[in-house]
């Protein structure tokens, strides 16, 4: 008896076989189909070689979200080279509470004229990056990609020894401030703390020494990354004229980064810049120096590294082997079918008609006439 089941279960199961066999001795190999297998598995290696690399490949998800700390401090990175000497300018920052913040973590290196502009071919090369990232916004995941293989889009430290006289300052550190709006900002003379306000002792310093023509190396706000390219990085303003003010108007979005390497909690920044000369005679008021005005978003955005899962992978591979098997049969199969309605149309190919001997019977070994199939018929 159980064989018996044994024997009826497997002859269902080979009802429902929807792969059936076709013997072999059935089966007619032709060169047509050998050329379409040949290109079918072609396509499917080349397909399957492109979708690997999909699958090694990694693309940025951005997710917004209300920034609810309002607690914590925010660090403010800054490299900027002003065209004055240290003892003539003083750098702080003054929030929007009209607290001002202590610079203990600025200092201030004099520097050389011709230490400037040390590195121009790398200073063009950040510029064009720049240039490229307000044209083509995208290009900012191939800069967070890069921050997996740790590529250098800072500019390195300086080198030298000074051979002419300390012409030029370097302002450079961080400082941590309350997440309000600031204004951090360079001009002459050094701050002092005042009960009513905020001032800057310039009496000692002569006009004609005014200028603030200057490079920013390097400006970010929060902790550091090495790879990202800040949108004020490399900028560079030069004036002749002494009472020249620039302006920068920045707007700070705190960031989350999360890949598979790096994990950090910084700051993107958008800026819009102003310069202007100070003519109270003719109406523009204000301090010869350089301002950056910023102000925090309300809006935070978290930007992780997604990877294609594996399943998805096979299921891509599956569809690319299938669909080219399918529709290169189809075609095949397409092309034959009209093949064989011209052949048949234009009596070619096996449609053409062939010759017929028939024998004499009153003939032996003789050679019948050669008639063609419309002889026969008749």
């Amino acid at each position: 008896m159980r064989r018996l089941y044994r024997k009826k279960a497997l002859s269902l199961v080979k009802e429902l076989d929807a792969f059936p066999k076709v013997p072999e001795s059935y089966v007619e190999t032709t060169a047509t189909g050998g050329t379409v297998s040949l290109i079918a598995f072609t396509a499917m290696a080349l397909l399957a070689f492109f979708e690997f690399f999909v699958y090694r490949d990694t693309w940025m998800k951005y997710e917004y979200e209300v920034d609810k700390d309002f607690s914590s401090k925010l660090r403010i990175n800054i490299d900027i080279t002003v065209a004055m000497k240290c003892q003539h300018v003083g750098a702080d920052i003054l929030d929007l509470a009209e607290t001002m913040i202590t610079s203990n973590g600025i200092q201030y290196e004099p520097v050389i004229v011709n230490l400037f502009l040390p590195l121009p071919t790398l200073l063009r090369t950040l510029l064009l990056i720049q240039n490229r990232l307000r044209e083509e916004h995208s290009l900012q995941e191939v800069l967070y990609k890069s921050v997996l293989k740790g590529a250098p889009t800072a500019l390195p430290p300086r080198e030298g020894t000074a051979s002419e006289p300390l012409s030029a300052c370097r302002i450079h550190g961080h400082v941590y401030v309350n997440k309000v709006a600031g204004n951090f900002h360079v001009t002459v003379g050094k701050p002092i703390h005042h009960p009513r306000g905020h001032a800057h002792i310039a009496a000692f310093v002569s006009h004609d020494t005014y200028n603030f023509s200057h490079r920013i190396d390097h400006l970010s706000f929060g902790e550091e990354i090495p790879g990202i390219i800040n949108p004020l990085d490399g900028t560079e303003k030069i004036t002749s004229n002494h009472n020249e003010m620039f302006q920068y108007f920045i707007t700070v979005v705190p960031t989350k980064l999360h890949t598979s390497k790096v994990s950090a909690d910084t700051h993107q920044f958008s800026v819009t810049e102003r310069e202007r000369v100070i003519n109270h005679a003719a109406g523009s008021h204000g301090v010869s120096g350089i301002f950056m005005k910023y102000d925090t978003s309300s809006l935070m955005v978290t930007v992780s590294e997604q990877h294609m899962p594996l399943w998805q992978f096979l299921v891509r591979l599956c569809g690319i082997i299938g669909g080219i098997f399918s529709t290169t049969g189809m075609i095949h199969g397409f092309v034959g079918f009209c093949f064989d309605i011209v052949c048949c149309r234009f009596k070619l190919g096996p449609y053409k008609p062939r010759e017929v001997v028939l024998p004499d019977p009153h003939v032996n070994n003789r050679a019948a006439p050669l008639l063609t199939d419309n002889h026969v018929q008749e």
